[in-house]
């Protein structure tokens, strides 16, 4: 049987342009026949990505520049330039039965996802054959050099990352994994579109006798209440970190954190949009996941104040309530939510919480053993 961990978050954010399309406008969804901006799931999970890998202390990296890495760390073990950069070609043209391809600047065609420490370890193999290398470099055509399968071996390496979140490479097909987590697209729960700034600079240097601006333009940004969901197949992740129960529990907790504390550094000059959720939901199902992005296909109307967030969260809270009626609770081991205002009472969304710290621990804890009582 598998377990997911759901987790749902409301967050308001004030302007800012956190997730820019083709022409630097925010992102936008039209949902319920109503526009809404939109942060895409890659955006917000790049940046749990780093925080996760931040919190254990390995560090992966997304990356076309394996080759010119790898000639770089053999000029620094005092290889000379143009071995060193046939070195790194050969690294791509060794992977696998036909190699990685390689465009003229020397990085790869396609991004590989590997351990920063994967470098060095590419770096040893090239030391290692060395004199098979300085052999083939004036060939016109010298084949794999290195050998493939020890080259496959470190590129097939996984960080925690990777196993949360999953690599594929058509070039490498045993060194995909299927990730464990699945990031939604941020919405917003009501009605929302892009605005213009104008904006000028000021020329410092100016006469007195001097008006006008150094620059001007116009930039664009948006504000709103987002929803947030992401679920993680536990299950999966167990069994990609090799049924290391202690480590699924850290990693589980370190996604969980940054997903709710985490947000896209766009723009964050300019607007430091540096907000928190107002209202986080956890929940671990039996079976498969639940979003509850439904319950804002119906654009949220503001409240006598003017403000979305409050009704986003009694939105959030009705529509958990009448899924909970349908599905039963049968297969729903825990759920339970934390909130900005205490006096707010919510029935649909399960035991609550004082802190984001709470609630973590208690949704982690009836997962983990949960998985652990099915092995």
């Amino acid at each position: 049987m598998t377990l997911y961990l759901d987790l749902s978050a409301l967050q308001s954010v004030p302007a800012a342009n956190l997730n820019r399309d083709d022409l630097g406008s925010p992102k936008q969804v039209r949902y319920g026949n109503a526009p809404r901006i939109r942060v895409s799931s890659q955006s917000w999970k790049r940046v749990i990505r780093l925080g996760v890998e931040q919190d254990l202390g390995e560090k992966a990296a997304r990356t076309r520049l394996v080759p010119a890495k790898v000639q770089r760390a053999l000029e620094n073990a005092d290889w000379p330039t143009e071995l060193a950069a046939f070195a790194g070609a050969q690294v791509a043209a060794s992977a696998g039965k036909k190699g990685i391809g390689t465009e003229s600047a020397g990085h790869t065609s396609v991004l590989l996802f590997l351990p920063e420490a994967a470098i060095d370890e590419l770096a040893a193999v090239c030391a290692e054959y060395r004199q098979a290398l300085e052999a083939a470099q004036s060939k016109k055509k010298p084949g794999q050099v290195l050998p493939p399968q020890q080259i496959e071996t470190i590129l097939k390496r996984r960080t925690a990352s990777i196993s949360l979140l999953g690599r594929m490479l058509a070039e490498l097909p045993d060194a995909n994994v299927d990730g464990a987590a699945q990031v939604a697209h941020a919405f917003t729960t009501h009605a929302a579109e892009p605005q213009r700034d104008y904006f000028t600079a000021v020329d410092d240097w100016l006469g007195e006798a001097e008006t006008g601006s150094g620059h001007l333009d116009t930039a664009e940004f948006s504000a709103g209440v987002f929803y947030r969901y992401a679920t993680v197949n536990v299950a999966d992740l167990l069994k990609n970190l090799e049924g290391d129960v202690k480590a699924v529990r850290t990693v589980l907790s370190s996604f969980v954190e940054h997903f709710l504390l985490s947000l896209p550094q766009a723009k964050k000059n300019s607007t430091a949009p540096h907000t928190v959720p107002d209202l986080a939901y956890l929940a671990v199902r039996e079976h498969r996941p639940l979003s509850l992005a439904a319950a804002f296909e119906t654009p949220v109307t503001g409240d006598r104040q003017g403000g979305f967030s409050q009704p986003s969260r009694q939105a959030l809270d009705v529509y958990a309530g009448n899924l909970n009626r349908l599905t039963g609770h049968r297969n729903r081991r825990f759920h339970g939510h934390t909130i900005i205002n205490p006096q707010e009472k919510y029935t649909g969304l399960g035991t609550a919480h004082d802190s984001f710290d709470q609630l973590i621990d208690a949704a982690v804890e009836a997962a983990v053993p949960a998985v652990q009582d099915q092995q």
